[in-house]
Parts: structure tokens; C-alpha cells; sequence
């Protein structure tokens, strides 16, 4: 489209357009037809009628070539556009939301978009629409699992009361092991962060060998005692429950929350544990970490220090997790569980069995 009429008002014309635009109570489509019209009397350019009354160009033609044709009662009758397509029929995206519910044909997993719209004939942002309106999203998954423990909500209750209810005169710590830390030094170095652009790391890295680190949680004010060692064994793990049995005061039970990891169950583990009488084991349920209190703090050791650190040595490595937690430590605060075991039960128990195998 481009400009085909020259815009002639007159002056009955231009007096009738200038009380539209005088007047407040007018509809803004009405106020901008008149003067893109005024305007154009006054020949200004098209470019620069669009920018003073806001509207495109093809808008200004098209009210310039409709006042041409029909003059100021067409600006103030005539709506701006055809009326839109038909809203898509009920029972079509009824039958939109039972496809996209349903296993898709052929060797394919789940609905595309592009899929559907070639299914029901329809366009692709339609589909988009009607998935958006139901809260559908086919290419997202969500995994779950479920503990087989026989003892699950045993187990559940013992460690959510420690947390919740810890008792007096003890301390309540949770460990565990984060395994296989890798020394990685990237090939080339990154480039900063910039507005407009994000940090940037190579994908390719060198090793430089891996750590061990055994961590234990103080659940009541949230300190950490950890140790670096080169190996996960039994024999690691006594040695870091020395260390903490030394980091604890004297004449407190020390009830310590454990997973079902094999060297927390070692013979000689045990052999260990009796010679402690202060200490107490308590297991969480088996495919239940989350249950883990120390687990939150490695996963905040592994996005703030870890993941985009670039480390040449082991040692190197080791060293930045201790600062890491030395620095941890001195802004700690008291491990905070809120749901209660009862609240973490109910949830299970209203699971349709059918999702759980």
C-alpha cells in the first residue's frame, strides 16, 4: 500500500475535524484519524504524520484514501479493522487437550507444537494459545521416585523430630560425602560478564584429579566441619568421625543423620560407633536424600564455588572448598525444617498408586 489520493479539507471540513480533535470525551481512534488527516492537508510527510499521531504508515494511507472516498462522517463511523477470525470451537480444543493427553502417533514420545497444528489444522501459535489457556506443556517431564524402605515413615519421623525437635543437651549433625570433585582448568580463559552479554567458559576442560569431600552439618547453628581426603572408604569416614567427636564439646550426645551409603554401615564403622557411646546413628529412608540436611549445603558449595571454578590442582582445589567453608561458617545460621513428618506422609499417601510404580 502506499499514498494514492491528495488530501483537499475544506473549511466546513476542517472546523468539524478540529472540534473532533478538541473534544476530551472523543475515542483516541477518532482523535487520530482527524488529525492524520489535518496533517495531511497541511502536506507534511507521511513518515512524519505516522510518528506525530502514532500510528503506521499504512494506517495514514488508509484514512487518507477513506476520507478521499467518503469524507469526515466515514472517520467517525468506520471501525478500524475487519472483525477478527472465529474463535476456535469448544469442541475443537476439547479435542486439542485429549490429543495432547494421549500418546502422539507414530515412534514419537510426546506433542510438538508443530505436530498438533498439522494433526487438527490449525496454526502453530493457535496451539500455543489453547496449551497456554490448559496449563499443557508436553515437552516437559518431571521424574519422581519413591522410597521401597519398609521403615520409610519410621525413618521420616526420627530424622523430621530431630530437626524439628532436636533434644536437649545434644547436638543433631548431618553427614555425608560429596565424592569425585574435579580439579577442572579450562582450556582458554573466560570472558566476563558485560551488560548485554553473560560470562563466558569454554566447554572443553582439563582434569587435574579429584577430591573427597566429607562434610557434617551442625542442624542447630548451622556450621560445617569438613575434610578433604583422596578416597571414600571406610577407613576415610573414621577418620573424619574422629574428626568431628573432637569438634564436638564433651558431654553431649552427638546424634548424627547418615544415608544407607555402604561405608556408613561398615563392620568396623560399627566397631567404631560402640566405642562411642555418645554417638547415635540415624538412617534416612533408602532414596531419600533429600531428607539430608548436608545435601543443601553441597549444593550451594557446588553453584557458588564449584561449577564455573577453574582450578589447576587438586590441592588448589582442596584449598578454595575449605575458604569456602570457613567463610560459611562465619555467617551461619540455624538449620530451619518447616514441613513435619505427618504433612511429608499425607502428600505420599495421596498419590495415585499408578504414579508411584
Amino acid at each position: 500500500m502506499a499514498q494514492t489520493v491528495s488530501v483537499i479539507v475544506s473549511p466546513e471540513d476542517r472546523a468539524r475535524l478540529a472540534a473532533v480533535i478538541g473534544d476530551r470525551s472523543r475515542p483516541l481512534k477518532h482523535t487520530q484519524r482527524a488529525r492524520i488527516v489535518l496533517l495531511s492537508a497541511d502536506r507534511l510527510p507521511v513518515l512524519e504524520i505516522a510518528r506525530q499521531t502514532g500510528v503506521s504508515r499504512p494506517s495514514v494511507w488508509r484514512w487518507q484514501r477513506r476520507f478521499a472516498e467518503k469524507g469526515v462522517d466515514v472517520l467517525l463511523r468506520e471501525p478500524s479493522r475487519k472483525p477478527g477470525k472465529a474463535p476456535v470451537p469448544e469442541e475443537t480444543v476439547r479435542r486439542i487437550v485429549a490429543l495432547t493427553c494421549a500418546e502422539p502417533p507414530g515412534t514419537a514420545t510426546h506433542w510438538t507444537g508443530r505436530a498438533m497444528a498439522e494433526a487438527v489444522g490449525l496454526s502453530l501459535r493457535t496451539i500455543q494459545r489453547i496449551w497456554e489457556a490448559h496449563r499443557l506443556q508436553p515437552h516437559r517431564i518431571r521424574t519422581f521416585k519413591r522410597s521401597n524402605d519398609p521403615a520409610f515413615a519410621a525413618k521420616v519421623e526420627d530424622v523430621v523430630g530431630l530437626y524439628m525437635d532436636p533434644p536437649a543437651h545434644a547436638v543433631v549433625i548431618s553427614i555425608d560425602e560429596k565424592s569425585q570433585i574435579q580439579a577442572l582448568d579450562r582450556t582458554q580463559p573466560g570472558l566476563p560478564l558485560k551488560p548485554g552479554k553473560c560470562g563466558t567458559m569454554t566447554h572443553d576442560y582439563k582434569r587435574h584429579g579429584t577430591t573427597t569431600l566429607f562434610a557434617a552439618l551442625n542442624v542447630l547453628d548451622g556450621t560445617v566441619v569438613g575434610r578433604c581426603m583422596s578416597q571414600h572408604r571406610h577407613q576415610e569416614f573414621i577418620k573424619f568421625l574422629n574428626a568431628v567427636e573432637r569438634a564436638v564439646p564433651a558431654g553431649r550426645i552427638v546424634h548424627a543423620i547418615l544415608d544407607n551409603y555402604a561405608t556408613h554401615k561398615h563392620p568396623k564403622v560399627q566397631v567404631w560407633l560402640a566405642d562411642h557411646p555418645r554417638w547415635v546413628f540415624h538412617y534416612t529412608p533408602t532414596s531419600a536424600s533429600w531428607l539430608n540436611a548436608v545435601e543443601g549445603f553441597f549444593s550451594t558449595l557446588t553453584r557458588k564455588r564449584l561449577k564455573r571454578g577453574v582450578f589447576t590442582s587438586v590441592p588448589q582445589l582442596e584449598d578454595a572448598i575449605r575458604r569456602f567453608i570457613k567463610e560459611h561458617n562465619g555467617k551461619a545460621k540455624p538449620f530451619v525444617w518447616t514441613k513435619p513428618a505427618e504433612t511429608i506422609l499425607e502428600k505420599l499417601r495421596r498419590l495415585p498408586a499408578a504414579s508411584l510404580q
